[in-house]
């Protein structure tokens, strides 16, 4: 996307135009590998460190013809034949899952495109071992949906809390990160780029 309009709505917050005039413009492109294969290295990822999720999720990869992961084949796979590569009990079950969703609406990941990020996030958390949180990184990283306000996530509600001066917690703190980021609508995903950028740093 552009940056103009983006930052012309961003800045229109004092707090956050700070950010946006010392960090780089956050360039976004959707995956090239798809949401299917995405989705399925996020579960194998989780609570793991980079190093160790990138190790497992590579094993994991050598279970399939040409080393990417198929719906058929996976679904058709042993919990213990998946174990043997480092995952959980509950991560083979959870991929299992997903391959499931995925074999039985060939057509849905192709459909995507034209799904609203609340009917993606309606239907994949449907997929049990798929939470928002997990939707949600997939609709910023993957699909580069513009719009995405991941309220829940950790880093989000600390660089808020920390630029905004906010003391709340619960949900008292997700209303209110809420009501601040309304005006950054509809580049709310921006928003949340540059906040995590600006956190870290």
């Amino acid at each position: 996307m552009q940056p103009e309009p983006i930052l012309a709505r961003l800045s229109a917050d004092a707090r956050l135009r700070p950010l946006l005039e010392t960090l780089p413009f956050p360039q976004r492109e959707a995956s090239v590998q798809g949401i299917f294969h995405d989705l399925l290295q996020s579960i194998v990822s989780q609570q793991l460190s980079v190093k160790a999720a990138a190790t497992i999720f590579a094993r994991f990869c050598t279970l399939f013809p040409e080393g990417r992961p198929e719906k058929d084949v996976l679904v058709a796979m042993s919990e213990e034949h998946l174990c043997s590569v480092g995952l959980s009990r509950q991560k083979a079950a959870y991929v299992r899952n997903v391959a499931a969703f995925f074999a039985e609406q060939p057509e849905w990941e192709q459909a995507v495109p034209l799904l609203s990020d609340a009917d993606i996030l309606q239907q994949l958390t449907r997929i049990k071992g798929v939470g928002t949180w997990t939707v949600e990184m997939l609709l910023m990283f993957s699909l580069n949906r513009p719009d995405v306000f991941p309220v829940g996530d950790l880093g989000i509600q600390q660089g808020m809390k920390r630029l905004y001066g906010l003391d709340q917690s619960g949900k008292a703190l997700l209303r209110e990160m809420e009501r601040i980021a309304e005006p950054w609508r509809p580049y709310r995903s921006y928003a949340c780029y540059y906040l995590w950028t600006w956190k870290d740093s």
